[in-house]
């Protein structure tokens, strides 16, 4: 089990590599994580919902991924509030109170999850949440010390030597984790290392001595590796332009923003700059993008009061596009409405009036993979959606559905207007298709009066993954992890 000092510190990557490294040695290997708190989900062929970071350990295995390989996600609506997922459904939304009293029953659940694995895998990598350190929730912990305990799995501690105290946060943890699971813990992986090893040796060694637990690695500070975040908002420099020609494109970077890796493609494409904006810019870009979000009507709100709306006015009005990504599409219309609050107090709210569309939230959520096609470009794309509202009214739809669920389908999909300069979808996923992206990309170059130009090429996600894994196995002592794996450290 791969724990950290806390959030970001690298869990979710080093589990995707360590996948990875047992895959390629031909071992048949599944990663897990209990519980897992995140906005940016996936769906399964099942229909489930699970974190994208456990889609992507589940990618770097070279295996489906399946909702128990995360059995337990949460989703935050509010800052004391999530919507709770089992077994790849939503269950219902809970204060932290409620929820704090309610995770002891998803034990069972989890212990089954994890059975059921075993019986499939060899090895099973699973993936810590937060600190295992939070006294406060150690009594009805499901996702650090209890998990490994169930799965009697030894732990691997890594801390953020970025962050500043790297040595202050492992041996802080350790000293905090009561003596049985001290015990599990076998060694220690500092990750985002940048500087002079030789300088960092004698830390290292006092580490060692101070816990009688090995350094099983330093991991260098990766900065060619494009992998999709789990939480943080990226903010990579720009890679080069094209004859100093770059597309500007700004992403409303809601409260809530959910499934925010929908646009990472877009932000690789040489010609292309983009930026997260929680306010209007001084100047008015050639797209604004519209994501999803897990409180709808609220961001709604916080984007009007933040001057969103005109600002999105004056883009269309100088020739430029907007595009709405499910919440995005929804806000994109005339109205909203919540009359059970499935997503926020709010009954209802006026939407920005770009589509013709109307949207009413209800207790069903739609969680399927499809295929589409773009009927402006006929470009072909491939994505998946997840909401709960149903939307209708819109006369001039974006997409036709051809697959859902593996099953054929020809319904219709999002919206579109001023001649196809504003639209939007259900669809998350739709940049990753690189026909359409390149189409929507050139569009703006047209309206700028450049010429078009090809693009990129469809995403590498697996050579990162290999690459990822040839920079972690040079950094890891891996014979000593194995010597962890079977018991004789």
């Amino acid at each position: 089990m791969v724990q950290g000092t806390g959030s970001h510190v690298g869990k979710s990557v080093l589990t995707a590599a360590l996948c990875r490294i047992f895959r390629r040695d031909g071992i048949r290997v599944a990663p897990f994580k209990a519980q897992n708190m995140s906005n940016n989900a996936c769906v399964c062929a099942d229909g489930g919902e699970i974190a994208r970071s456990q889609a992507l350990q589940a990618m770097a295995c070279s295996i489906e991924p399946t909702v128990e390989m995360n059995p337990v996600l949460l989703k935050p609506c509010t800052d004391e509030g999530a919507q709770v997922i089992v077994m790849g459904k939503p269950l219902r939304t809970m204060t932290a109170k409620e929820y704090e009293v309610f995770k002891p029953s998803l034990r069972p659940t989890i212990l089954e999850c994890l059975s059921r694995l075993q019986e499939q895998y060899e090895l099973i990598l699973i993936e810590g949440a937060g600190s295992p350190a939070e006294i406060n929730l150690r009594e009805n912990d499901i996702a650090n010390m209890q998990t490994a305990a169930l799965a009697d799995a030894a732990v691997i501690l890594v801390g953020n030597i970025d962050f500043g105290g790297v040595f202050a946060q492992l041996i802080g943890t350790m000293h905090l984790l009561l003596e049985e699971e001290r015990e599990r813990v076998r060694g220690f992986v500092i990750n985002k290392f940048r500087g002079d090893m030789d300088i960092l040796k004698p830390g290292l060694a006092f580490l060692e001595k101070e816990t009688g637990r090995k350094v099983l690695g330093v991991l260098p500070y990766f900065k060619d590796i494009r992998l999709p975040e789990e939480d943080s908002i990226p903010s990579p420099p720009p890679g080069p332009a094209v004859h100093g020609e770059r597309v500007r494109i700004e992403v409303i970077c809601h409260p809530r923003i959910a499934n925010f890796t929908d646009f990472d493609a877009l932000e690789a494409e040489p010609d292309v700059s983009l930026r997260y904006a929680e306010r209007p810019g001084d100047s008015i870009p050639n797209a604004i993008l519209i994501p999803g979000t897990k409180s709808t009507i609220p961001d709604l709100r916080r984007l009007k009061e933040a001057g969103f709306a005109g600002y999105i006015r004056r883009c269309i009005e100088s020739g430029g596009s907007v595009a709405g990504i499910c919440g995005g599409f929804q806000m994109m219309g005339t109205r909203l409405r919540d009359p059970d609050r499935v997503e926020s107090s709010a009954e209802e709210e006026a939407g920005l009036g770009l589509l013709r569309s109307e949207t009413v939230f209800g207790g069903q959520k739609r969680t399927a993979r499809v295929r589409a096609l773009h009927l402006e470009s006929g470009a072909e794309v491939s994505g998946y959606e997840i909401h709960m509202g149903a939307t209708q009214g819109e006369e001039n739809p974006a997409f036709r559905i051809t697959e859902r669920h593996g099953e054929i389908s020809g319904d219709l999909d999002g919206g579109s207007a001023e001649g196809g300069r504003v639209w939007g979808t259900y669809i998350h996923g739709v940049f990753d298709s690189a026909p359409f992206r390149r189409h929507f990309i050139n569009a703006l170059r047209a309206g700028k009066g450049w010429k078009p130009i090809p693009g990129a090429g469809e995403t590498d996600l697996d050579g990162d993954l290999d690459r990822l894994a040839d920079r972690v196995r040079a950094s890891l002592d891996m014979d000593g992890i194995r010597e962890i794996l079977a018991g004789r450290r």
